[in-house]
């Protein structure tokens, strides 16, 4: 959601920054709508005047069967009447701007490239080198269905396409994945852990810019409830409709999760394998911050998030993603891009982004500044770290052998309880 006011004072600012994002948006229907929207508030507030004053000299009529009485109770039924439909009216106009500006999204940072699509990301920085191959690599769907870790097949008949089912100890590398990556998080980078419902109501997906706008890439059940895509949206709305003291931040939350994605529009991509399904799991990140500290704190998030990628010996590259591929809620994001020997290139599998107040005005979520009544509304991030599905896709393509066995990465060897090779 968006600042009213700050649109106002600088309409063609906001204009030109939602350009950036290839977006057009109508400013003089949003200032006519707040301009009527304003004139209706102000006469409601001269007709409550008006009633009150009205009810006031009633009151000191006397003769309550009067003509005097009569006529002045039939002015304060019509004045009532006027109330009502100004009501209703101002609650239209009122409406209809919400969902204008919740249809709107986020400005995008200053400090991040103008561009179109993921052709104009650009890499700000690489970590490792790929590794040479004495044989050809393999896909990772390939490895997993010859090793009978990975079943695909009779998945699609129980569940459909786009889902996947991993066995014996592909499925334990999983589980020690996710353990791996809280420990880090939880005892290294100040994260709380959370074990979250995966169904979560309309307004909390409201709040962190996943509904209207992108109804169709989730799910929802019969009853009105929704999968989540990621456990962002629950941690994020720990505090909505909430004013925390200044001092309680930052908050950091952690969670390990199964997510869901209907994938709209991806007909065709990644069909095969374990890169884009309905359904996987996520180690996600949440960091609620001051504006003082949100840098800061991204920073630490962004370096969590990478530090999982450092220990599993996996090479990657950081992308700062342009306007045009900036999600609709995001202000900056940086892409972490893992080398799948497979595929011959770098896949993303993970995302940081800083949201600045957008995500908290939606969910109404402040914080009061030390020594002040003053309150403002909450700064939010998040980032994968990571994406569970993925780093395992990383893992079997990295550690592959020419004998189509694979090495567990040496860090994740004392979890697997000495295990070095699936």
């Amino acid at each position: 959601m968006h600042d009213l006011n700050w649109i106002k004072n600088h309409p063609q600012e906001f204009v030109d920054n939602i350009e950036k994002r290839g977006e057009k948006i109508n400013i003089e229907h949003i200032l006519d709508l707040d301009q009527k929207r304003r004139n209706l508030i102000a006469q409601l507030q001269e007709l409550q005047k008006k009633r009150n004053e009205r009810s006031k000299s009633i009151g000191q009529i006397k003769d309550k069967k009067s003509k005097e009485f009569e006529h002045a109770k039939k002015n304060m039924h019509t004045i009532n009447q006027d109330i009502e439909k100004i009501k209703v009216l101002e609650q239209k106009i009122e409406l209809e701007l919400t969902n204008t500006l919740s249809s709107i999204p986020n400005l995008v940072a200053e400090d991040i490239p103008v561009g179109n699509d993921e052709n104009n990301n650009i890499v700000i920085d690489k970590w490792g080198e790929p590794k040479k191959f004495t044989f050809p690599p393999k896909h990772h769907f390939e490895l997993g269905e010859q090793l009978n870790l990975m079943d695909f097949s009779q998945t699609v008949k129980i569940s459909g396409s786009r889902f996947v089912s991993l066995k014996k100890n592909l499925a334990k590398l999983e589980r020690v994945l996710a353990s791996f990556m809280l420990d880090i998080h939880t005892k290294e980078y100040g994260f709380e852990e959370v074990s979250p419902p995966v169904m979560v109501r309309a307004n909390a997906m409201y709040g962190t810019g996943n509904l209207p706008k992108f109804g169709d890439d989730a799910f929802e059940t019969k009853n009105g409830y929704w999968l989540i895509p990621t456990s962002e949206v629950f941690l994020t709305n720990l505090v909505a409709d909430q004013i925390l003291d200044e001092s309680a931040l930052p908050l950091r939350y952690t969670a390990f999760t199964p997510c869901f994605r209907s994938e709209a529009g991806s007909a065709g991509k990644d069909t095969r394998g374990m890169i884009r399904l309905h359904q996987f799991s996520k180690v996600e990140l949440v960091t609620l911050s001051t504006e003082e500290l949100y840098l800061t704190e991204y920073e630490n998030l962004t370096n969590a998030a990478e530090e999982i990628l450092k220990r599993l010996n996996l090479p990657y590259q950081k992308i700062l993603k342009c306007t045009g591929d900036t999600t609709f809620s995001a202000a900056k994001t940086i892409d972490l891009e893992v080398w799948l020997p497979g595929q011959n290139c770098y896949r993303e599998i993970s995302s940081c982004s800083i949201f600045n107040q957008f995500q908290g005005r939606r969910m109404k979520a402040r914080y009061r500044k030390k020594g002040t009544k003053e309150t403002t509304f909450i700064y939010t991030m998040n980032g994968s770290a990571l994406a569970v599905g993925r780093t395992i896709v990383a893992i079997i393509e990295n550690y592959q052998n020419e004998d189509g066995t694979i090495s567990i990465p040496p860090i994740l060897q004392p979890y697997m309880e000495g295990q070095t090779v699936l």
